[in-house]
């Protein structure tokens, strides 16, 4: 299938009103530069894969790894993306990704060439330095594969060269792992945050549920935080402060059905809980912004006004960084996934058992929920302090 030609006007402005449609998914203010740079095909499978439902965190991943990879063909070749793609532009771009440091640093030639680099950082593509997290080539590479499968076209991006070629690449490569959040928001750090959340602005009122009900409720990702409806919360019979002691004080008690995320999906019937304090934050929003139906967590502008759309992912994310510098913390080593880890660290070092936790956080990779409980563990552990 072939690629339609970028440089008219008129086709970039077809393709950014096409791409209103997906507003809620691919934020508005990248609208403009995901027009210049997908074709008019490309908006059309987005457009398709949006209609048959979807996820969202998956077609977002795409429509990014998609426009990626049409800067970086533009830039390396000249053209936009071939369809079918041959096996040597693959090869090329495993090449232009993951490289050795060692070599790069006697050799300028080897990995991404200066002029291609120096193109995909003027359009604001490119912002990595060093070869590529090998997580993120493998997932672009997916995501190419998949595209030809969806046009009905042969994907030469599992053939026997190009597996060979990616497995030698990533072990020249090493580049550690790095996480999402440097730091993770912890109880003690949460409170920080909460702190400066206490005053009679409505923004203050909504940024105080959002942190209180992410991390409440299992470290919710920032786009099931996002795209929160009020269809998706449900009032729970109370419940007492100690499980074990029915006389206790109760609790007001709310579910969240979760819906269609990352790794469930919508028939799935997923639900996790929020008791006590959370469901008090949220209520005072809600009645605070009156909202009745729709998106839970909206815009605020200066004049105290309400918006109609839900915040984005990104709004979020910038949320979380926002309170972090007025918490006096360095919001470089804060991100919203840091809600995530830190309510599994917290668990852990509070002796909540891993499934249990990880009904609450959904995690379906025991190895993943684990590895913060083996951090958690691993800082009170006596193996690294046999030299005290």
């Amino acid at each position: 299938m072939a690629s339609t030609s970028l440089l008219s006007a008129e086709p970039q402005d077809r393709r950014a009103e096409k791409l209103d449609a997906l507003a809620g998914i691919l934020p508005l203010e990248r609208r403009d530069k995901l027009a210049t740079i997908l074709t008019d095909d490309d908006v059309e499978t987005l457009r398709h894969l949006a209609r048959e439902g979807m996820g969202e965190n998956s077609l977002r991943a795409l429509a990014s790894d998609l426009a990626y990879l049409e800067a970086w063909s533009l830039a390396a070749t000249g053209s936009p993306l071939p369809w079918p793609a041959p096996e040597a532009l693959a090869l090329k771009f495993i090449a232009h990704h993951l490289w050795d440091p060692a070599r790069r640093a006697e050799d300028f030639s080897h990995g991404m060439p200066a002029h291609v680099e120096e193109t995909l950082r003027a359009g604001d593509h490119l912002r990595s330095d060093g070869p590529h997290a090998s997580a993120t080539v493998k997932r672009r590479l997916a995501h190419w594969a998949t595209l030809h499968r969806w046009k009905g076209l042969e994907s030469p991006l599992g053939t026997p060269a190009i597996r060979t070629s990616l497995r030698l690449a990533v072990r020249a490569s090493a580049r550690p792992r790095r996480r999402k959040s440097r730091r993770a928001v912890t109880r003690d750090i949460l409170d920080r945050l909460l702190a400066i959340c206490q005053s009679d602005r409505l923004a203050d009122t909504r940024d105080f549920a959002i942190l209180l009900v992410a991390f409440a409720s299992g470290g919710r990702r920032r786009s099931e935080v996002a795209k929160l409806r009020l269809e998706q919360l449900s009032i729970e019979a109370d419940v007492p402060l100690d499980p074990d002691d029915p006389n206790s004080p109760r609790l007001p008690c709310m579910a969240i059905s979760l819906g269609r995320t990352k790794t469930a999906q919508a028939d799935d019937d997923a639900r996790v809980l929020l008791i006590g304090p959370p469901v008090t934050a949220l209520r005072e929003w809600l009645e605070r912004a009156d909202i009745k139906k729709g998106a839970v967590f909206r815009a605020v502008d200066r004049w105290e006004g309400l918006g109609e759309r839900a915040l984005t992912p990104q709004a979020i994310n910038l949320i979380l960084k926002r309170r972090c510098a007025m918490a006096g913390l360095d919001p470089v080593e804060f991100s919203a996934h840091g809600l995530r880890s830190g309510y599994l660290t917290e668990a852990a070092q509070n002796g909540v058992s891993l499934p249990e936790a990880m009904q609450q956080s959904q995690h379906r990779s025991v190895q993943q929920a684990a590895s913060y409980y083996n951090d958690a563990d691993r800082h009170r552990s006596k193996a690294a302090r046999l030299t005290l």
